[in-house]
């Protein structure tokens, strides 16, 4: 148990983060590993309101004397009802899940512009999975030290909370995809589209708002004004929506829309009866998703179909026509992380030769093996624009990374070498042998639209100083290329045909 008053004092990060990482380890054995995020979470955040609705109150009443003043002014920030503070739960021995719940509920009620539904729905009442004792364990470990701003301000704990979200993946890596997106890459993606303060951010399948948040700190970092910026996302899984919300906020991020739905099916964001445009959109969609509705998308009410209509057994390019329609015709720009399929595969053929022609793509970064979450293949970043600098226009710009990746304790990222490297490769926007190639629209529409890198870029060798072996190593590369473009096309086919043959045997069932 804590002590009876929690500590005030600073806390520093790794403090921090073992702090919010030992009430993950109070729920161990007790829950499956997927299931903690959805009770540490608002009970952090819970916390957090609260302390620094303390911290306001206390400041107020140390100015003016004035109670009902003090109030008020802690209520600026975010109304916490009487009874619903975390000071009213901790005084609960019994049935402290539905005191918690009914708690839950009245800060949402009372915060409905900024807080609806941001505690997610976990069953709290449920006594045989989460039981008093339990509960009051948390409730007393998170009572050991003050999260107020003061204690700990806006990008600690922000910090602290991405690596809580980064801890959960880990344990729970079958999920972990739509959970978490190596954030080495995201720092990446934001860099090369370098949002600006006054414009509109956008993630279509926002996960847990680690996009959104990386434009915020890339805004900041540049010394713009982040308060000027408007982040939207939306995501699918209620929980993980939850989440998002959370995490912004605890980013000091007052300027944010998190809708909960399937972006594909139900877009979220509407202006004048057309799809709302931004600025800038990040995104990691899921891979080759099945279950979508493509027969709604041949007379997509939206437009979105501008490039064609992806098979159902891959929702790809669903997703990338989503994206391109929702930019702003002017200043739209957007970094996508795919699987390299969506660079060759033939029955995409003619959307990549539409997204040419269109002279949409400004540049395709190949990326080593790991990147995607607990898993080996290798991504890609397909970053568009709506219109390009006069230098830029037809032309498009591969760079092969696949070198550039770290791995230590089984964890792929990109070193800050790594990403400035490939950033000034992009700025230059020029041939660089072995690393980076410009070709032309006509050139890439020549091959039939094929993006795939290895057909723009050569990797170098030591044997290009021999001239009859760098012929050979060329030709052997072509053929390589083609293999293996051809067996991935395969691979897809065949894992197409297990997975219907697997519906065929759950339906006859």
């Amino acid at each position: 148990m804590a002590d009876a008053h929690p500590s005030p004092g600073h806390l520093g990060q790794q403090a921090l983060e073992s702090y919010l990482w030992g009430a993950a380890n109070l729920l161990r054995g007790l829950i499956d590993a997927g299931d903690y995020k959805q009770y540490v979470f608002p009970l952090l955040f819970f916390k957090r309101l609260s302390d620094v609705w303390d911290e306001d109150h206390r400041v107020a009443l140390e100015e003016t004397g004035d109670r009902w003043y003090a109030r008020a002014t802690a209520n600026d920030r975010f109304i916490i009802p009487a009874g619903a503070h975390w000071s009213d739960i901790r005084r609960v021995s019994r049935d402290v899940g539905r005191t918690l719940r009914d708690a839950f509920r009245a800060v949402e009620t009372a915060n409905p512009e900024r807080l609806v539904g941001v505690f997610g729905n976990a069953p709290w009442t449920d006594k045989a999975q989460m039981p008093d004792a339990t509960l009051k364990n948390l409730i007393e470990h998170f009572s050991k030290h003050t999260l107020s701003l003061a204690a700990v301000p806006e990008d600690e704990l922000g910090n602290a909370y991405e690596y809580l979200i980064k801890q959960f993946a880990d344990d729970s890596g079958h999920t972990a995809q739509e959970f978490y997106t190596n954030r080495t890459l995201v720092h990446l993606m934001t860099q090369m589209l370098r949002p600006r303060p006054g414009e509109r951010i956008y993630d279509p399948t926002a996960g847990t708002g680690g996009m959104l948040i990386s434009a915020l700190a890339e805004v900041q970092r540049t010394g713009g004004d982040a308060r000027t910026l408007g982040l939207y996302g939306q995501e699918i899984i209620g929980t993980t929506t939850s989440i998002a919300r959370m995490n912004l906020v605890l980013h000091g991020v007052e300027d944010f829309r998190i809708a909960i739905g399937n972006a594909l099916s139900d877009p979220a964001f509407i202006e004048r009866d057309r799809l709302m445009t931004f600025d800038v959109v990040l995104a990691n969609p899921p891979y080759s998703i099945k279950t979508w509705n493509r027969d709604a998308w041949l007379d997509d009410p939206w437009g979105r179909n501008i490039l064609g209509t992806p098979s159902q057994g891959r929702a790809d390019y669903a997703f990338f026509q989503h994206i391109l329609k929702s930019l702003d015709p002017e200043a739209g720009r957007c970094a996508i992380l795919f699987p390299h399929g969506v660079l060759f595969r033939q029955e995409e053929a003619a959307m990549r030769r539409g997204l040419i022609e269109r002279d949409l793509v400004e540049c395709v970064l190949g990326l080593g093996p790991n990147l995607f979450y607990n898993s080996p293949m290798e991504a890609c970043v397909v970053v568009c624009r709506m219109r390009k600098p006069p230098e830029r226009r037809g032309k498009v710009l591969f760079i092969d990374a696949v070198r550039q990746i770290a791995r230590e304790r089984a964890q792929s990222f990109l070193t800050p070498e790594h990403q400035q490297q490939i950033l000034t490769a992009y700025d230059a926007f020029g041939d660089e042998p072995g690393f980076a190639a410009v070709a032309s629209n006509e050139d890439v529409l020549g091959n039939d639209g094929n993006l795939s890198i290895s057909r723009y870029v050569r990797r170098s060798t030591d044997a290009d100083a021999d001239t009859q072996a760098d012929g050979d190593l060329r030709q052997a590369w072509t053929d390589f290329d083609a293999g293996s473009a051809a067996f991935w096309r395969e691979m897809d086919d065949v894992v197409v045909m297990v997975e219907r043959i697997a519906e065929e045997s759950r339906s006859d069932e």
